[in-house]
């Protein structure tokens, strides 16, 4: 009898443990875009903070690190991909969102607020969306004024935030509050 339930909890734990099949697209790969993004800037702060603290390196004695507390509404109003493009003539399927974060930095045991707006373009695959590209500028808090150019932020902790997400809601492991 001992050995029945074993196998009950190993083939429990089995399942639970099975990664989500790539013909079999979760959720994310079935919704647009404008019901889709509120979800992920909702979760986003703890998703880039998870990220943030994986790329500390302990053996630093100083380290600088945001702390990601909210994210904004989304805009998904297109600008041109190249100056003096039309908006509506950009590259096939790439979606513009913009969305701004409040992020906290201590720097001598002092913290500062800081202001980030950032420009994201995604592309809807077959295996549900991808981030193509992200740009970030940095901005001061409560002014709401940019003061850094635009950089590319495609490796940056928010943009593994939003790919770590959008990896978990293609596989079906998120409780979505859409529909």
């Amino acid at each position: 009898m001992r050995s029945h339930s074993l196998w009950a909890w190993l083939l429990i734990v089995c399942n639970l443990t099975q990664p989500a099949s790539a013909q079999n697209p979760g959720p994310c790969s079935e919704q647009n875009l404008e019901t889709l993004t509120p979800e992920l800037l909702r979760d986003l702060p703890s998703y880039a903070n998870r990220a943030i603290q994986r790329s500390r390196r302990l053996s630093r004695s100083l380290d600088i690190f945001d702390y990601v507390l909210v994210a904004s509404r989304p805009e998904f109003t297109p600008l041109p991909l190249k100056p003096g493009d039309d908006p509506a003539a950009q590259s096939e399927g790439v979606k513009q969102v913009f969305f701004t974060t409040l992020e906290r930095q201590y720097l001598n045991h002092q913290a500062i607020l800081l202001q980030e707006f950032h420009r994201l373009l995604l592309i809807k695959t077959p295996e549900g969306w991808s981030l193509v590209m992200m740009f970030t500028q940095t901005g001061a808090y409560p002014q709401n004024q940019v003061v850094s150019p635009p950089r590319d932020s495609s490796d940056s902790a928010i943009a593994q935030g939003i790919k770590t997400w959008l990896r978990d809601c293609d596989a079906g492991t998120l409780r979505l509050t859409m529909n």
